[in-house]
């Protein structure tokens, strides 16, 4: 039996015996090219197109969301509270916001800061509305209090 050839494939010297002895073919009107002319004709053709940047996702890192303590979580629960009472007062703070956004294409993310004027609490969705506009649509930006690591600026920094 023929190396690599498996035992209920035909035998290729026996099915094409009929033109394996033949001559290769020339065309009498062109000459042959040559083969870096050859190689020219596939160069733009891409067979692991979109290979690096799949290799490229893969090798990204995210995070994972960290755990507040208990005493962190206090914390932030009472500069949420001083900001709630400064909304009452029809005063809009402007703070700097750690929280953690989700990665889309993986499981994790990352923690993003942004510093921002605070439209509205919603205590029942938990939730801090923002006066930043997102979307076609010119909706509110809303941070969810439990991706919320940090609060900063002059109204909550003196809360340790």
């Amino acid at each position: 039996m023929t190396k690599g050839i498996k035992n209920n494939e035909p035998n290729a010297r026996i099915v094409y015996a009929d033109i394996i002895r033949l001559p290769h073919w020339q065309s009498p009107t062109r000459t042959p090219m040559s083969a870096y002319e050859r190689a020219a004709q596939f160069s733009s053709f891409n067979a692991l197109e979109g290979y690096e940047d799949m290799v490229g996702e893969e090798a990204r890192e995210v995070g994972q969301m960290e755990t507040l303590t208990e005493s962190e979580m206090e914390v932030l629960n009472q500069k949420i509270s001083l900001i709630a009472d400064a909304l009452e007062d029809d005063h809009h703070p402007v703070l700097r916001f750690t929280y953690f956004i989700a990665d889309i294409a993986k499981v994790g993310g990352s923690y993003a800061t942004m510093t921002e004027r605070v439209r509205k609490i919603d205590a029942i969705g938990r939730r801090i509305q923002l006066f930043k506009t997102v979307g076609a649509s010119k909706s509110y930006m809303e941070l969810e209090m439990d991706k919320i690591r940090d609060i900063s600026g002059d109204l909550v920094d003196g809360i340790y």
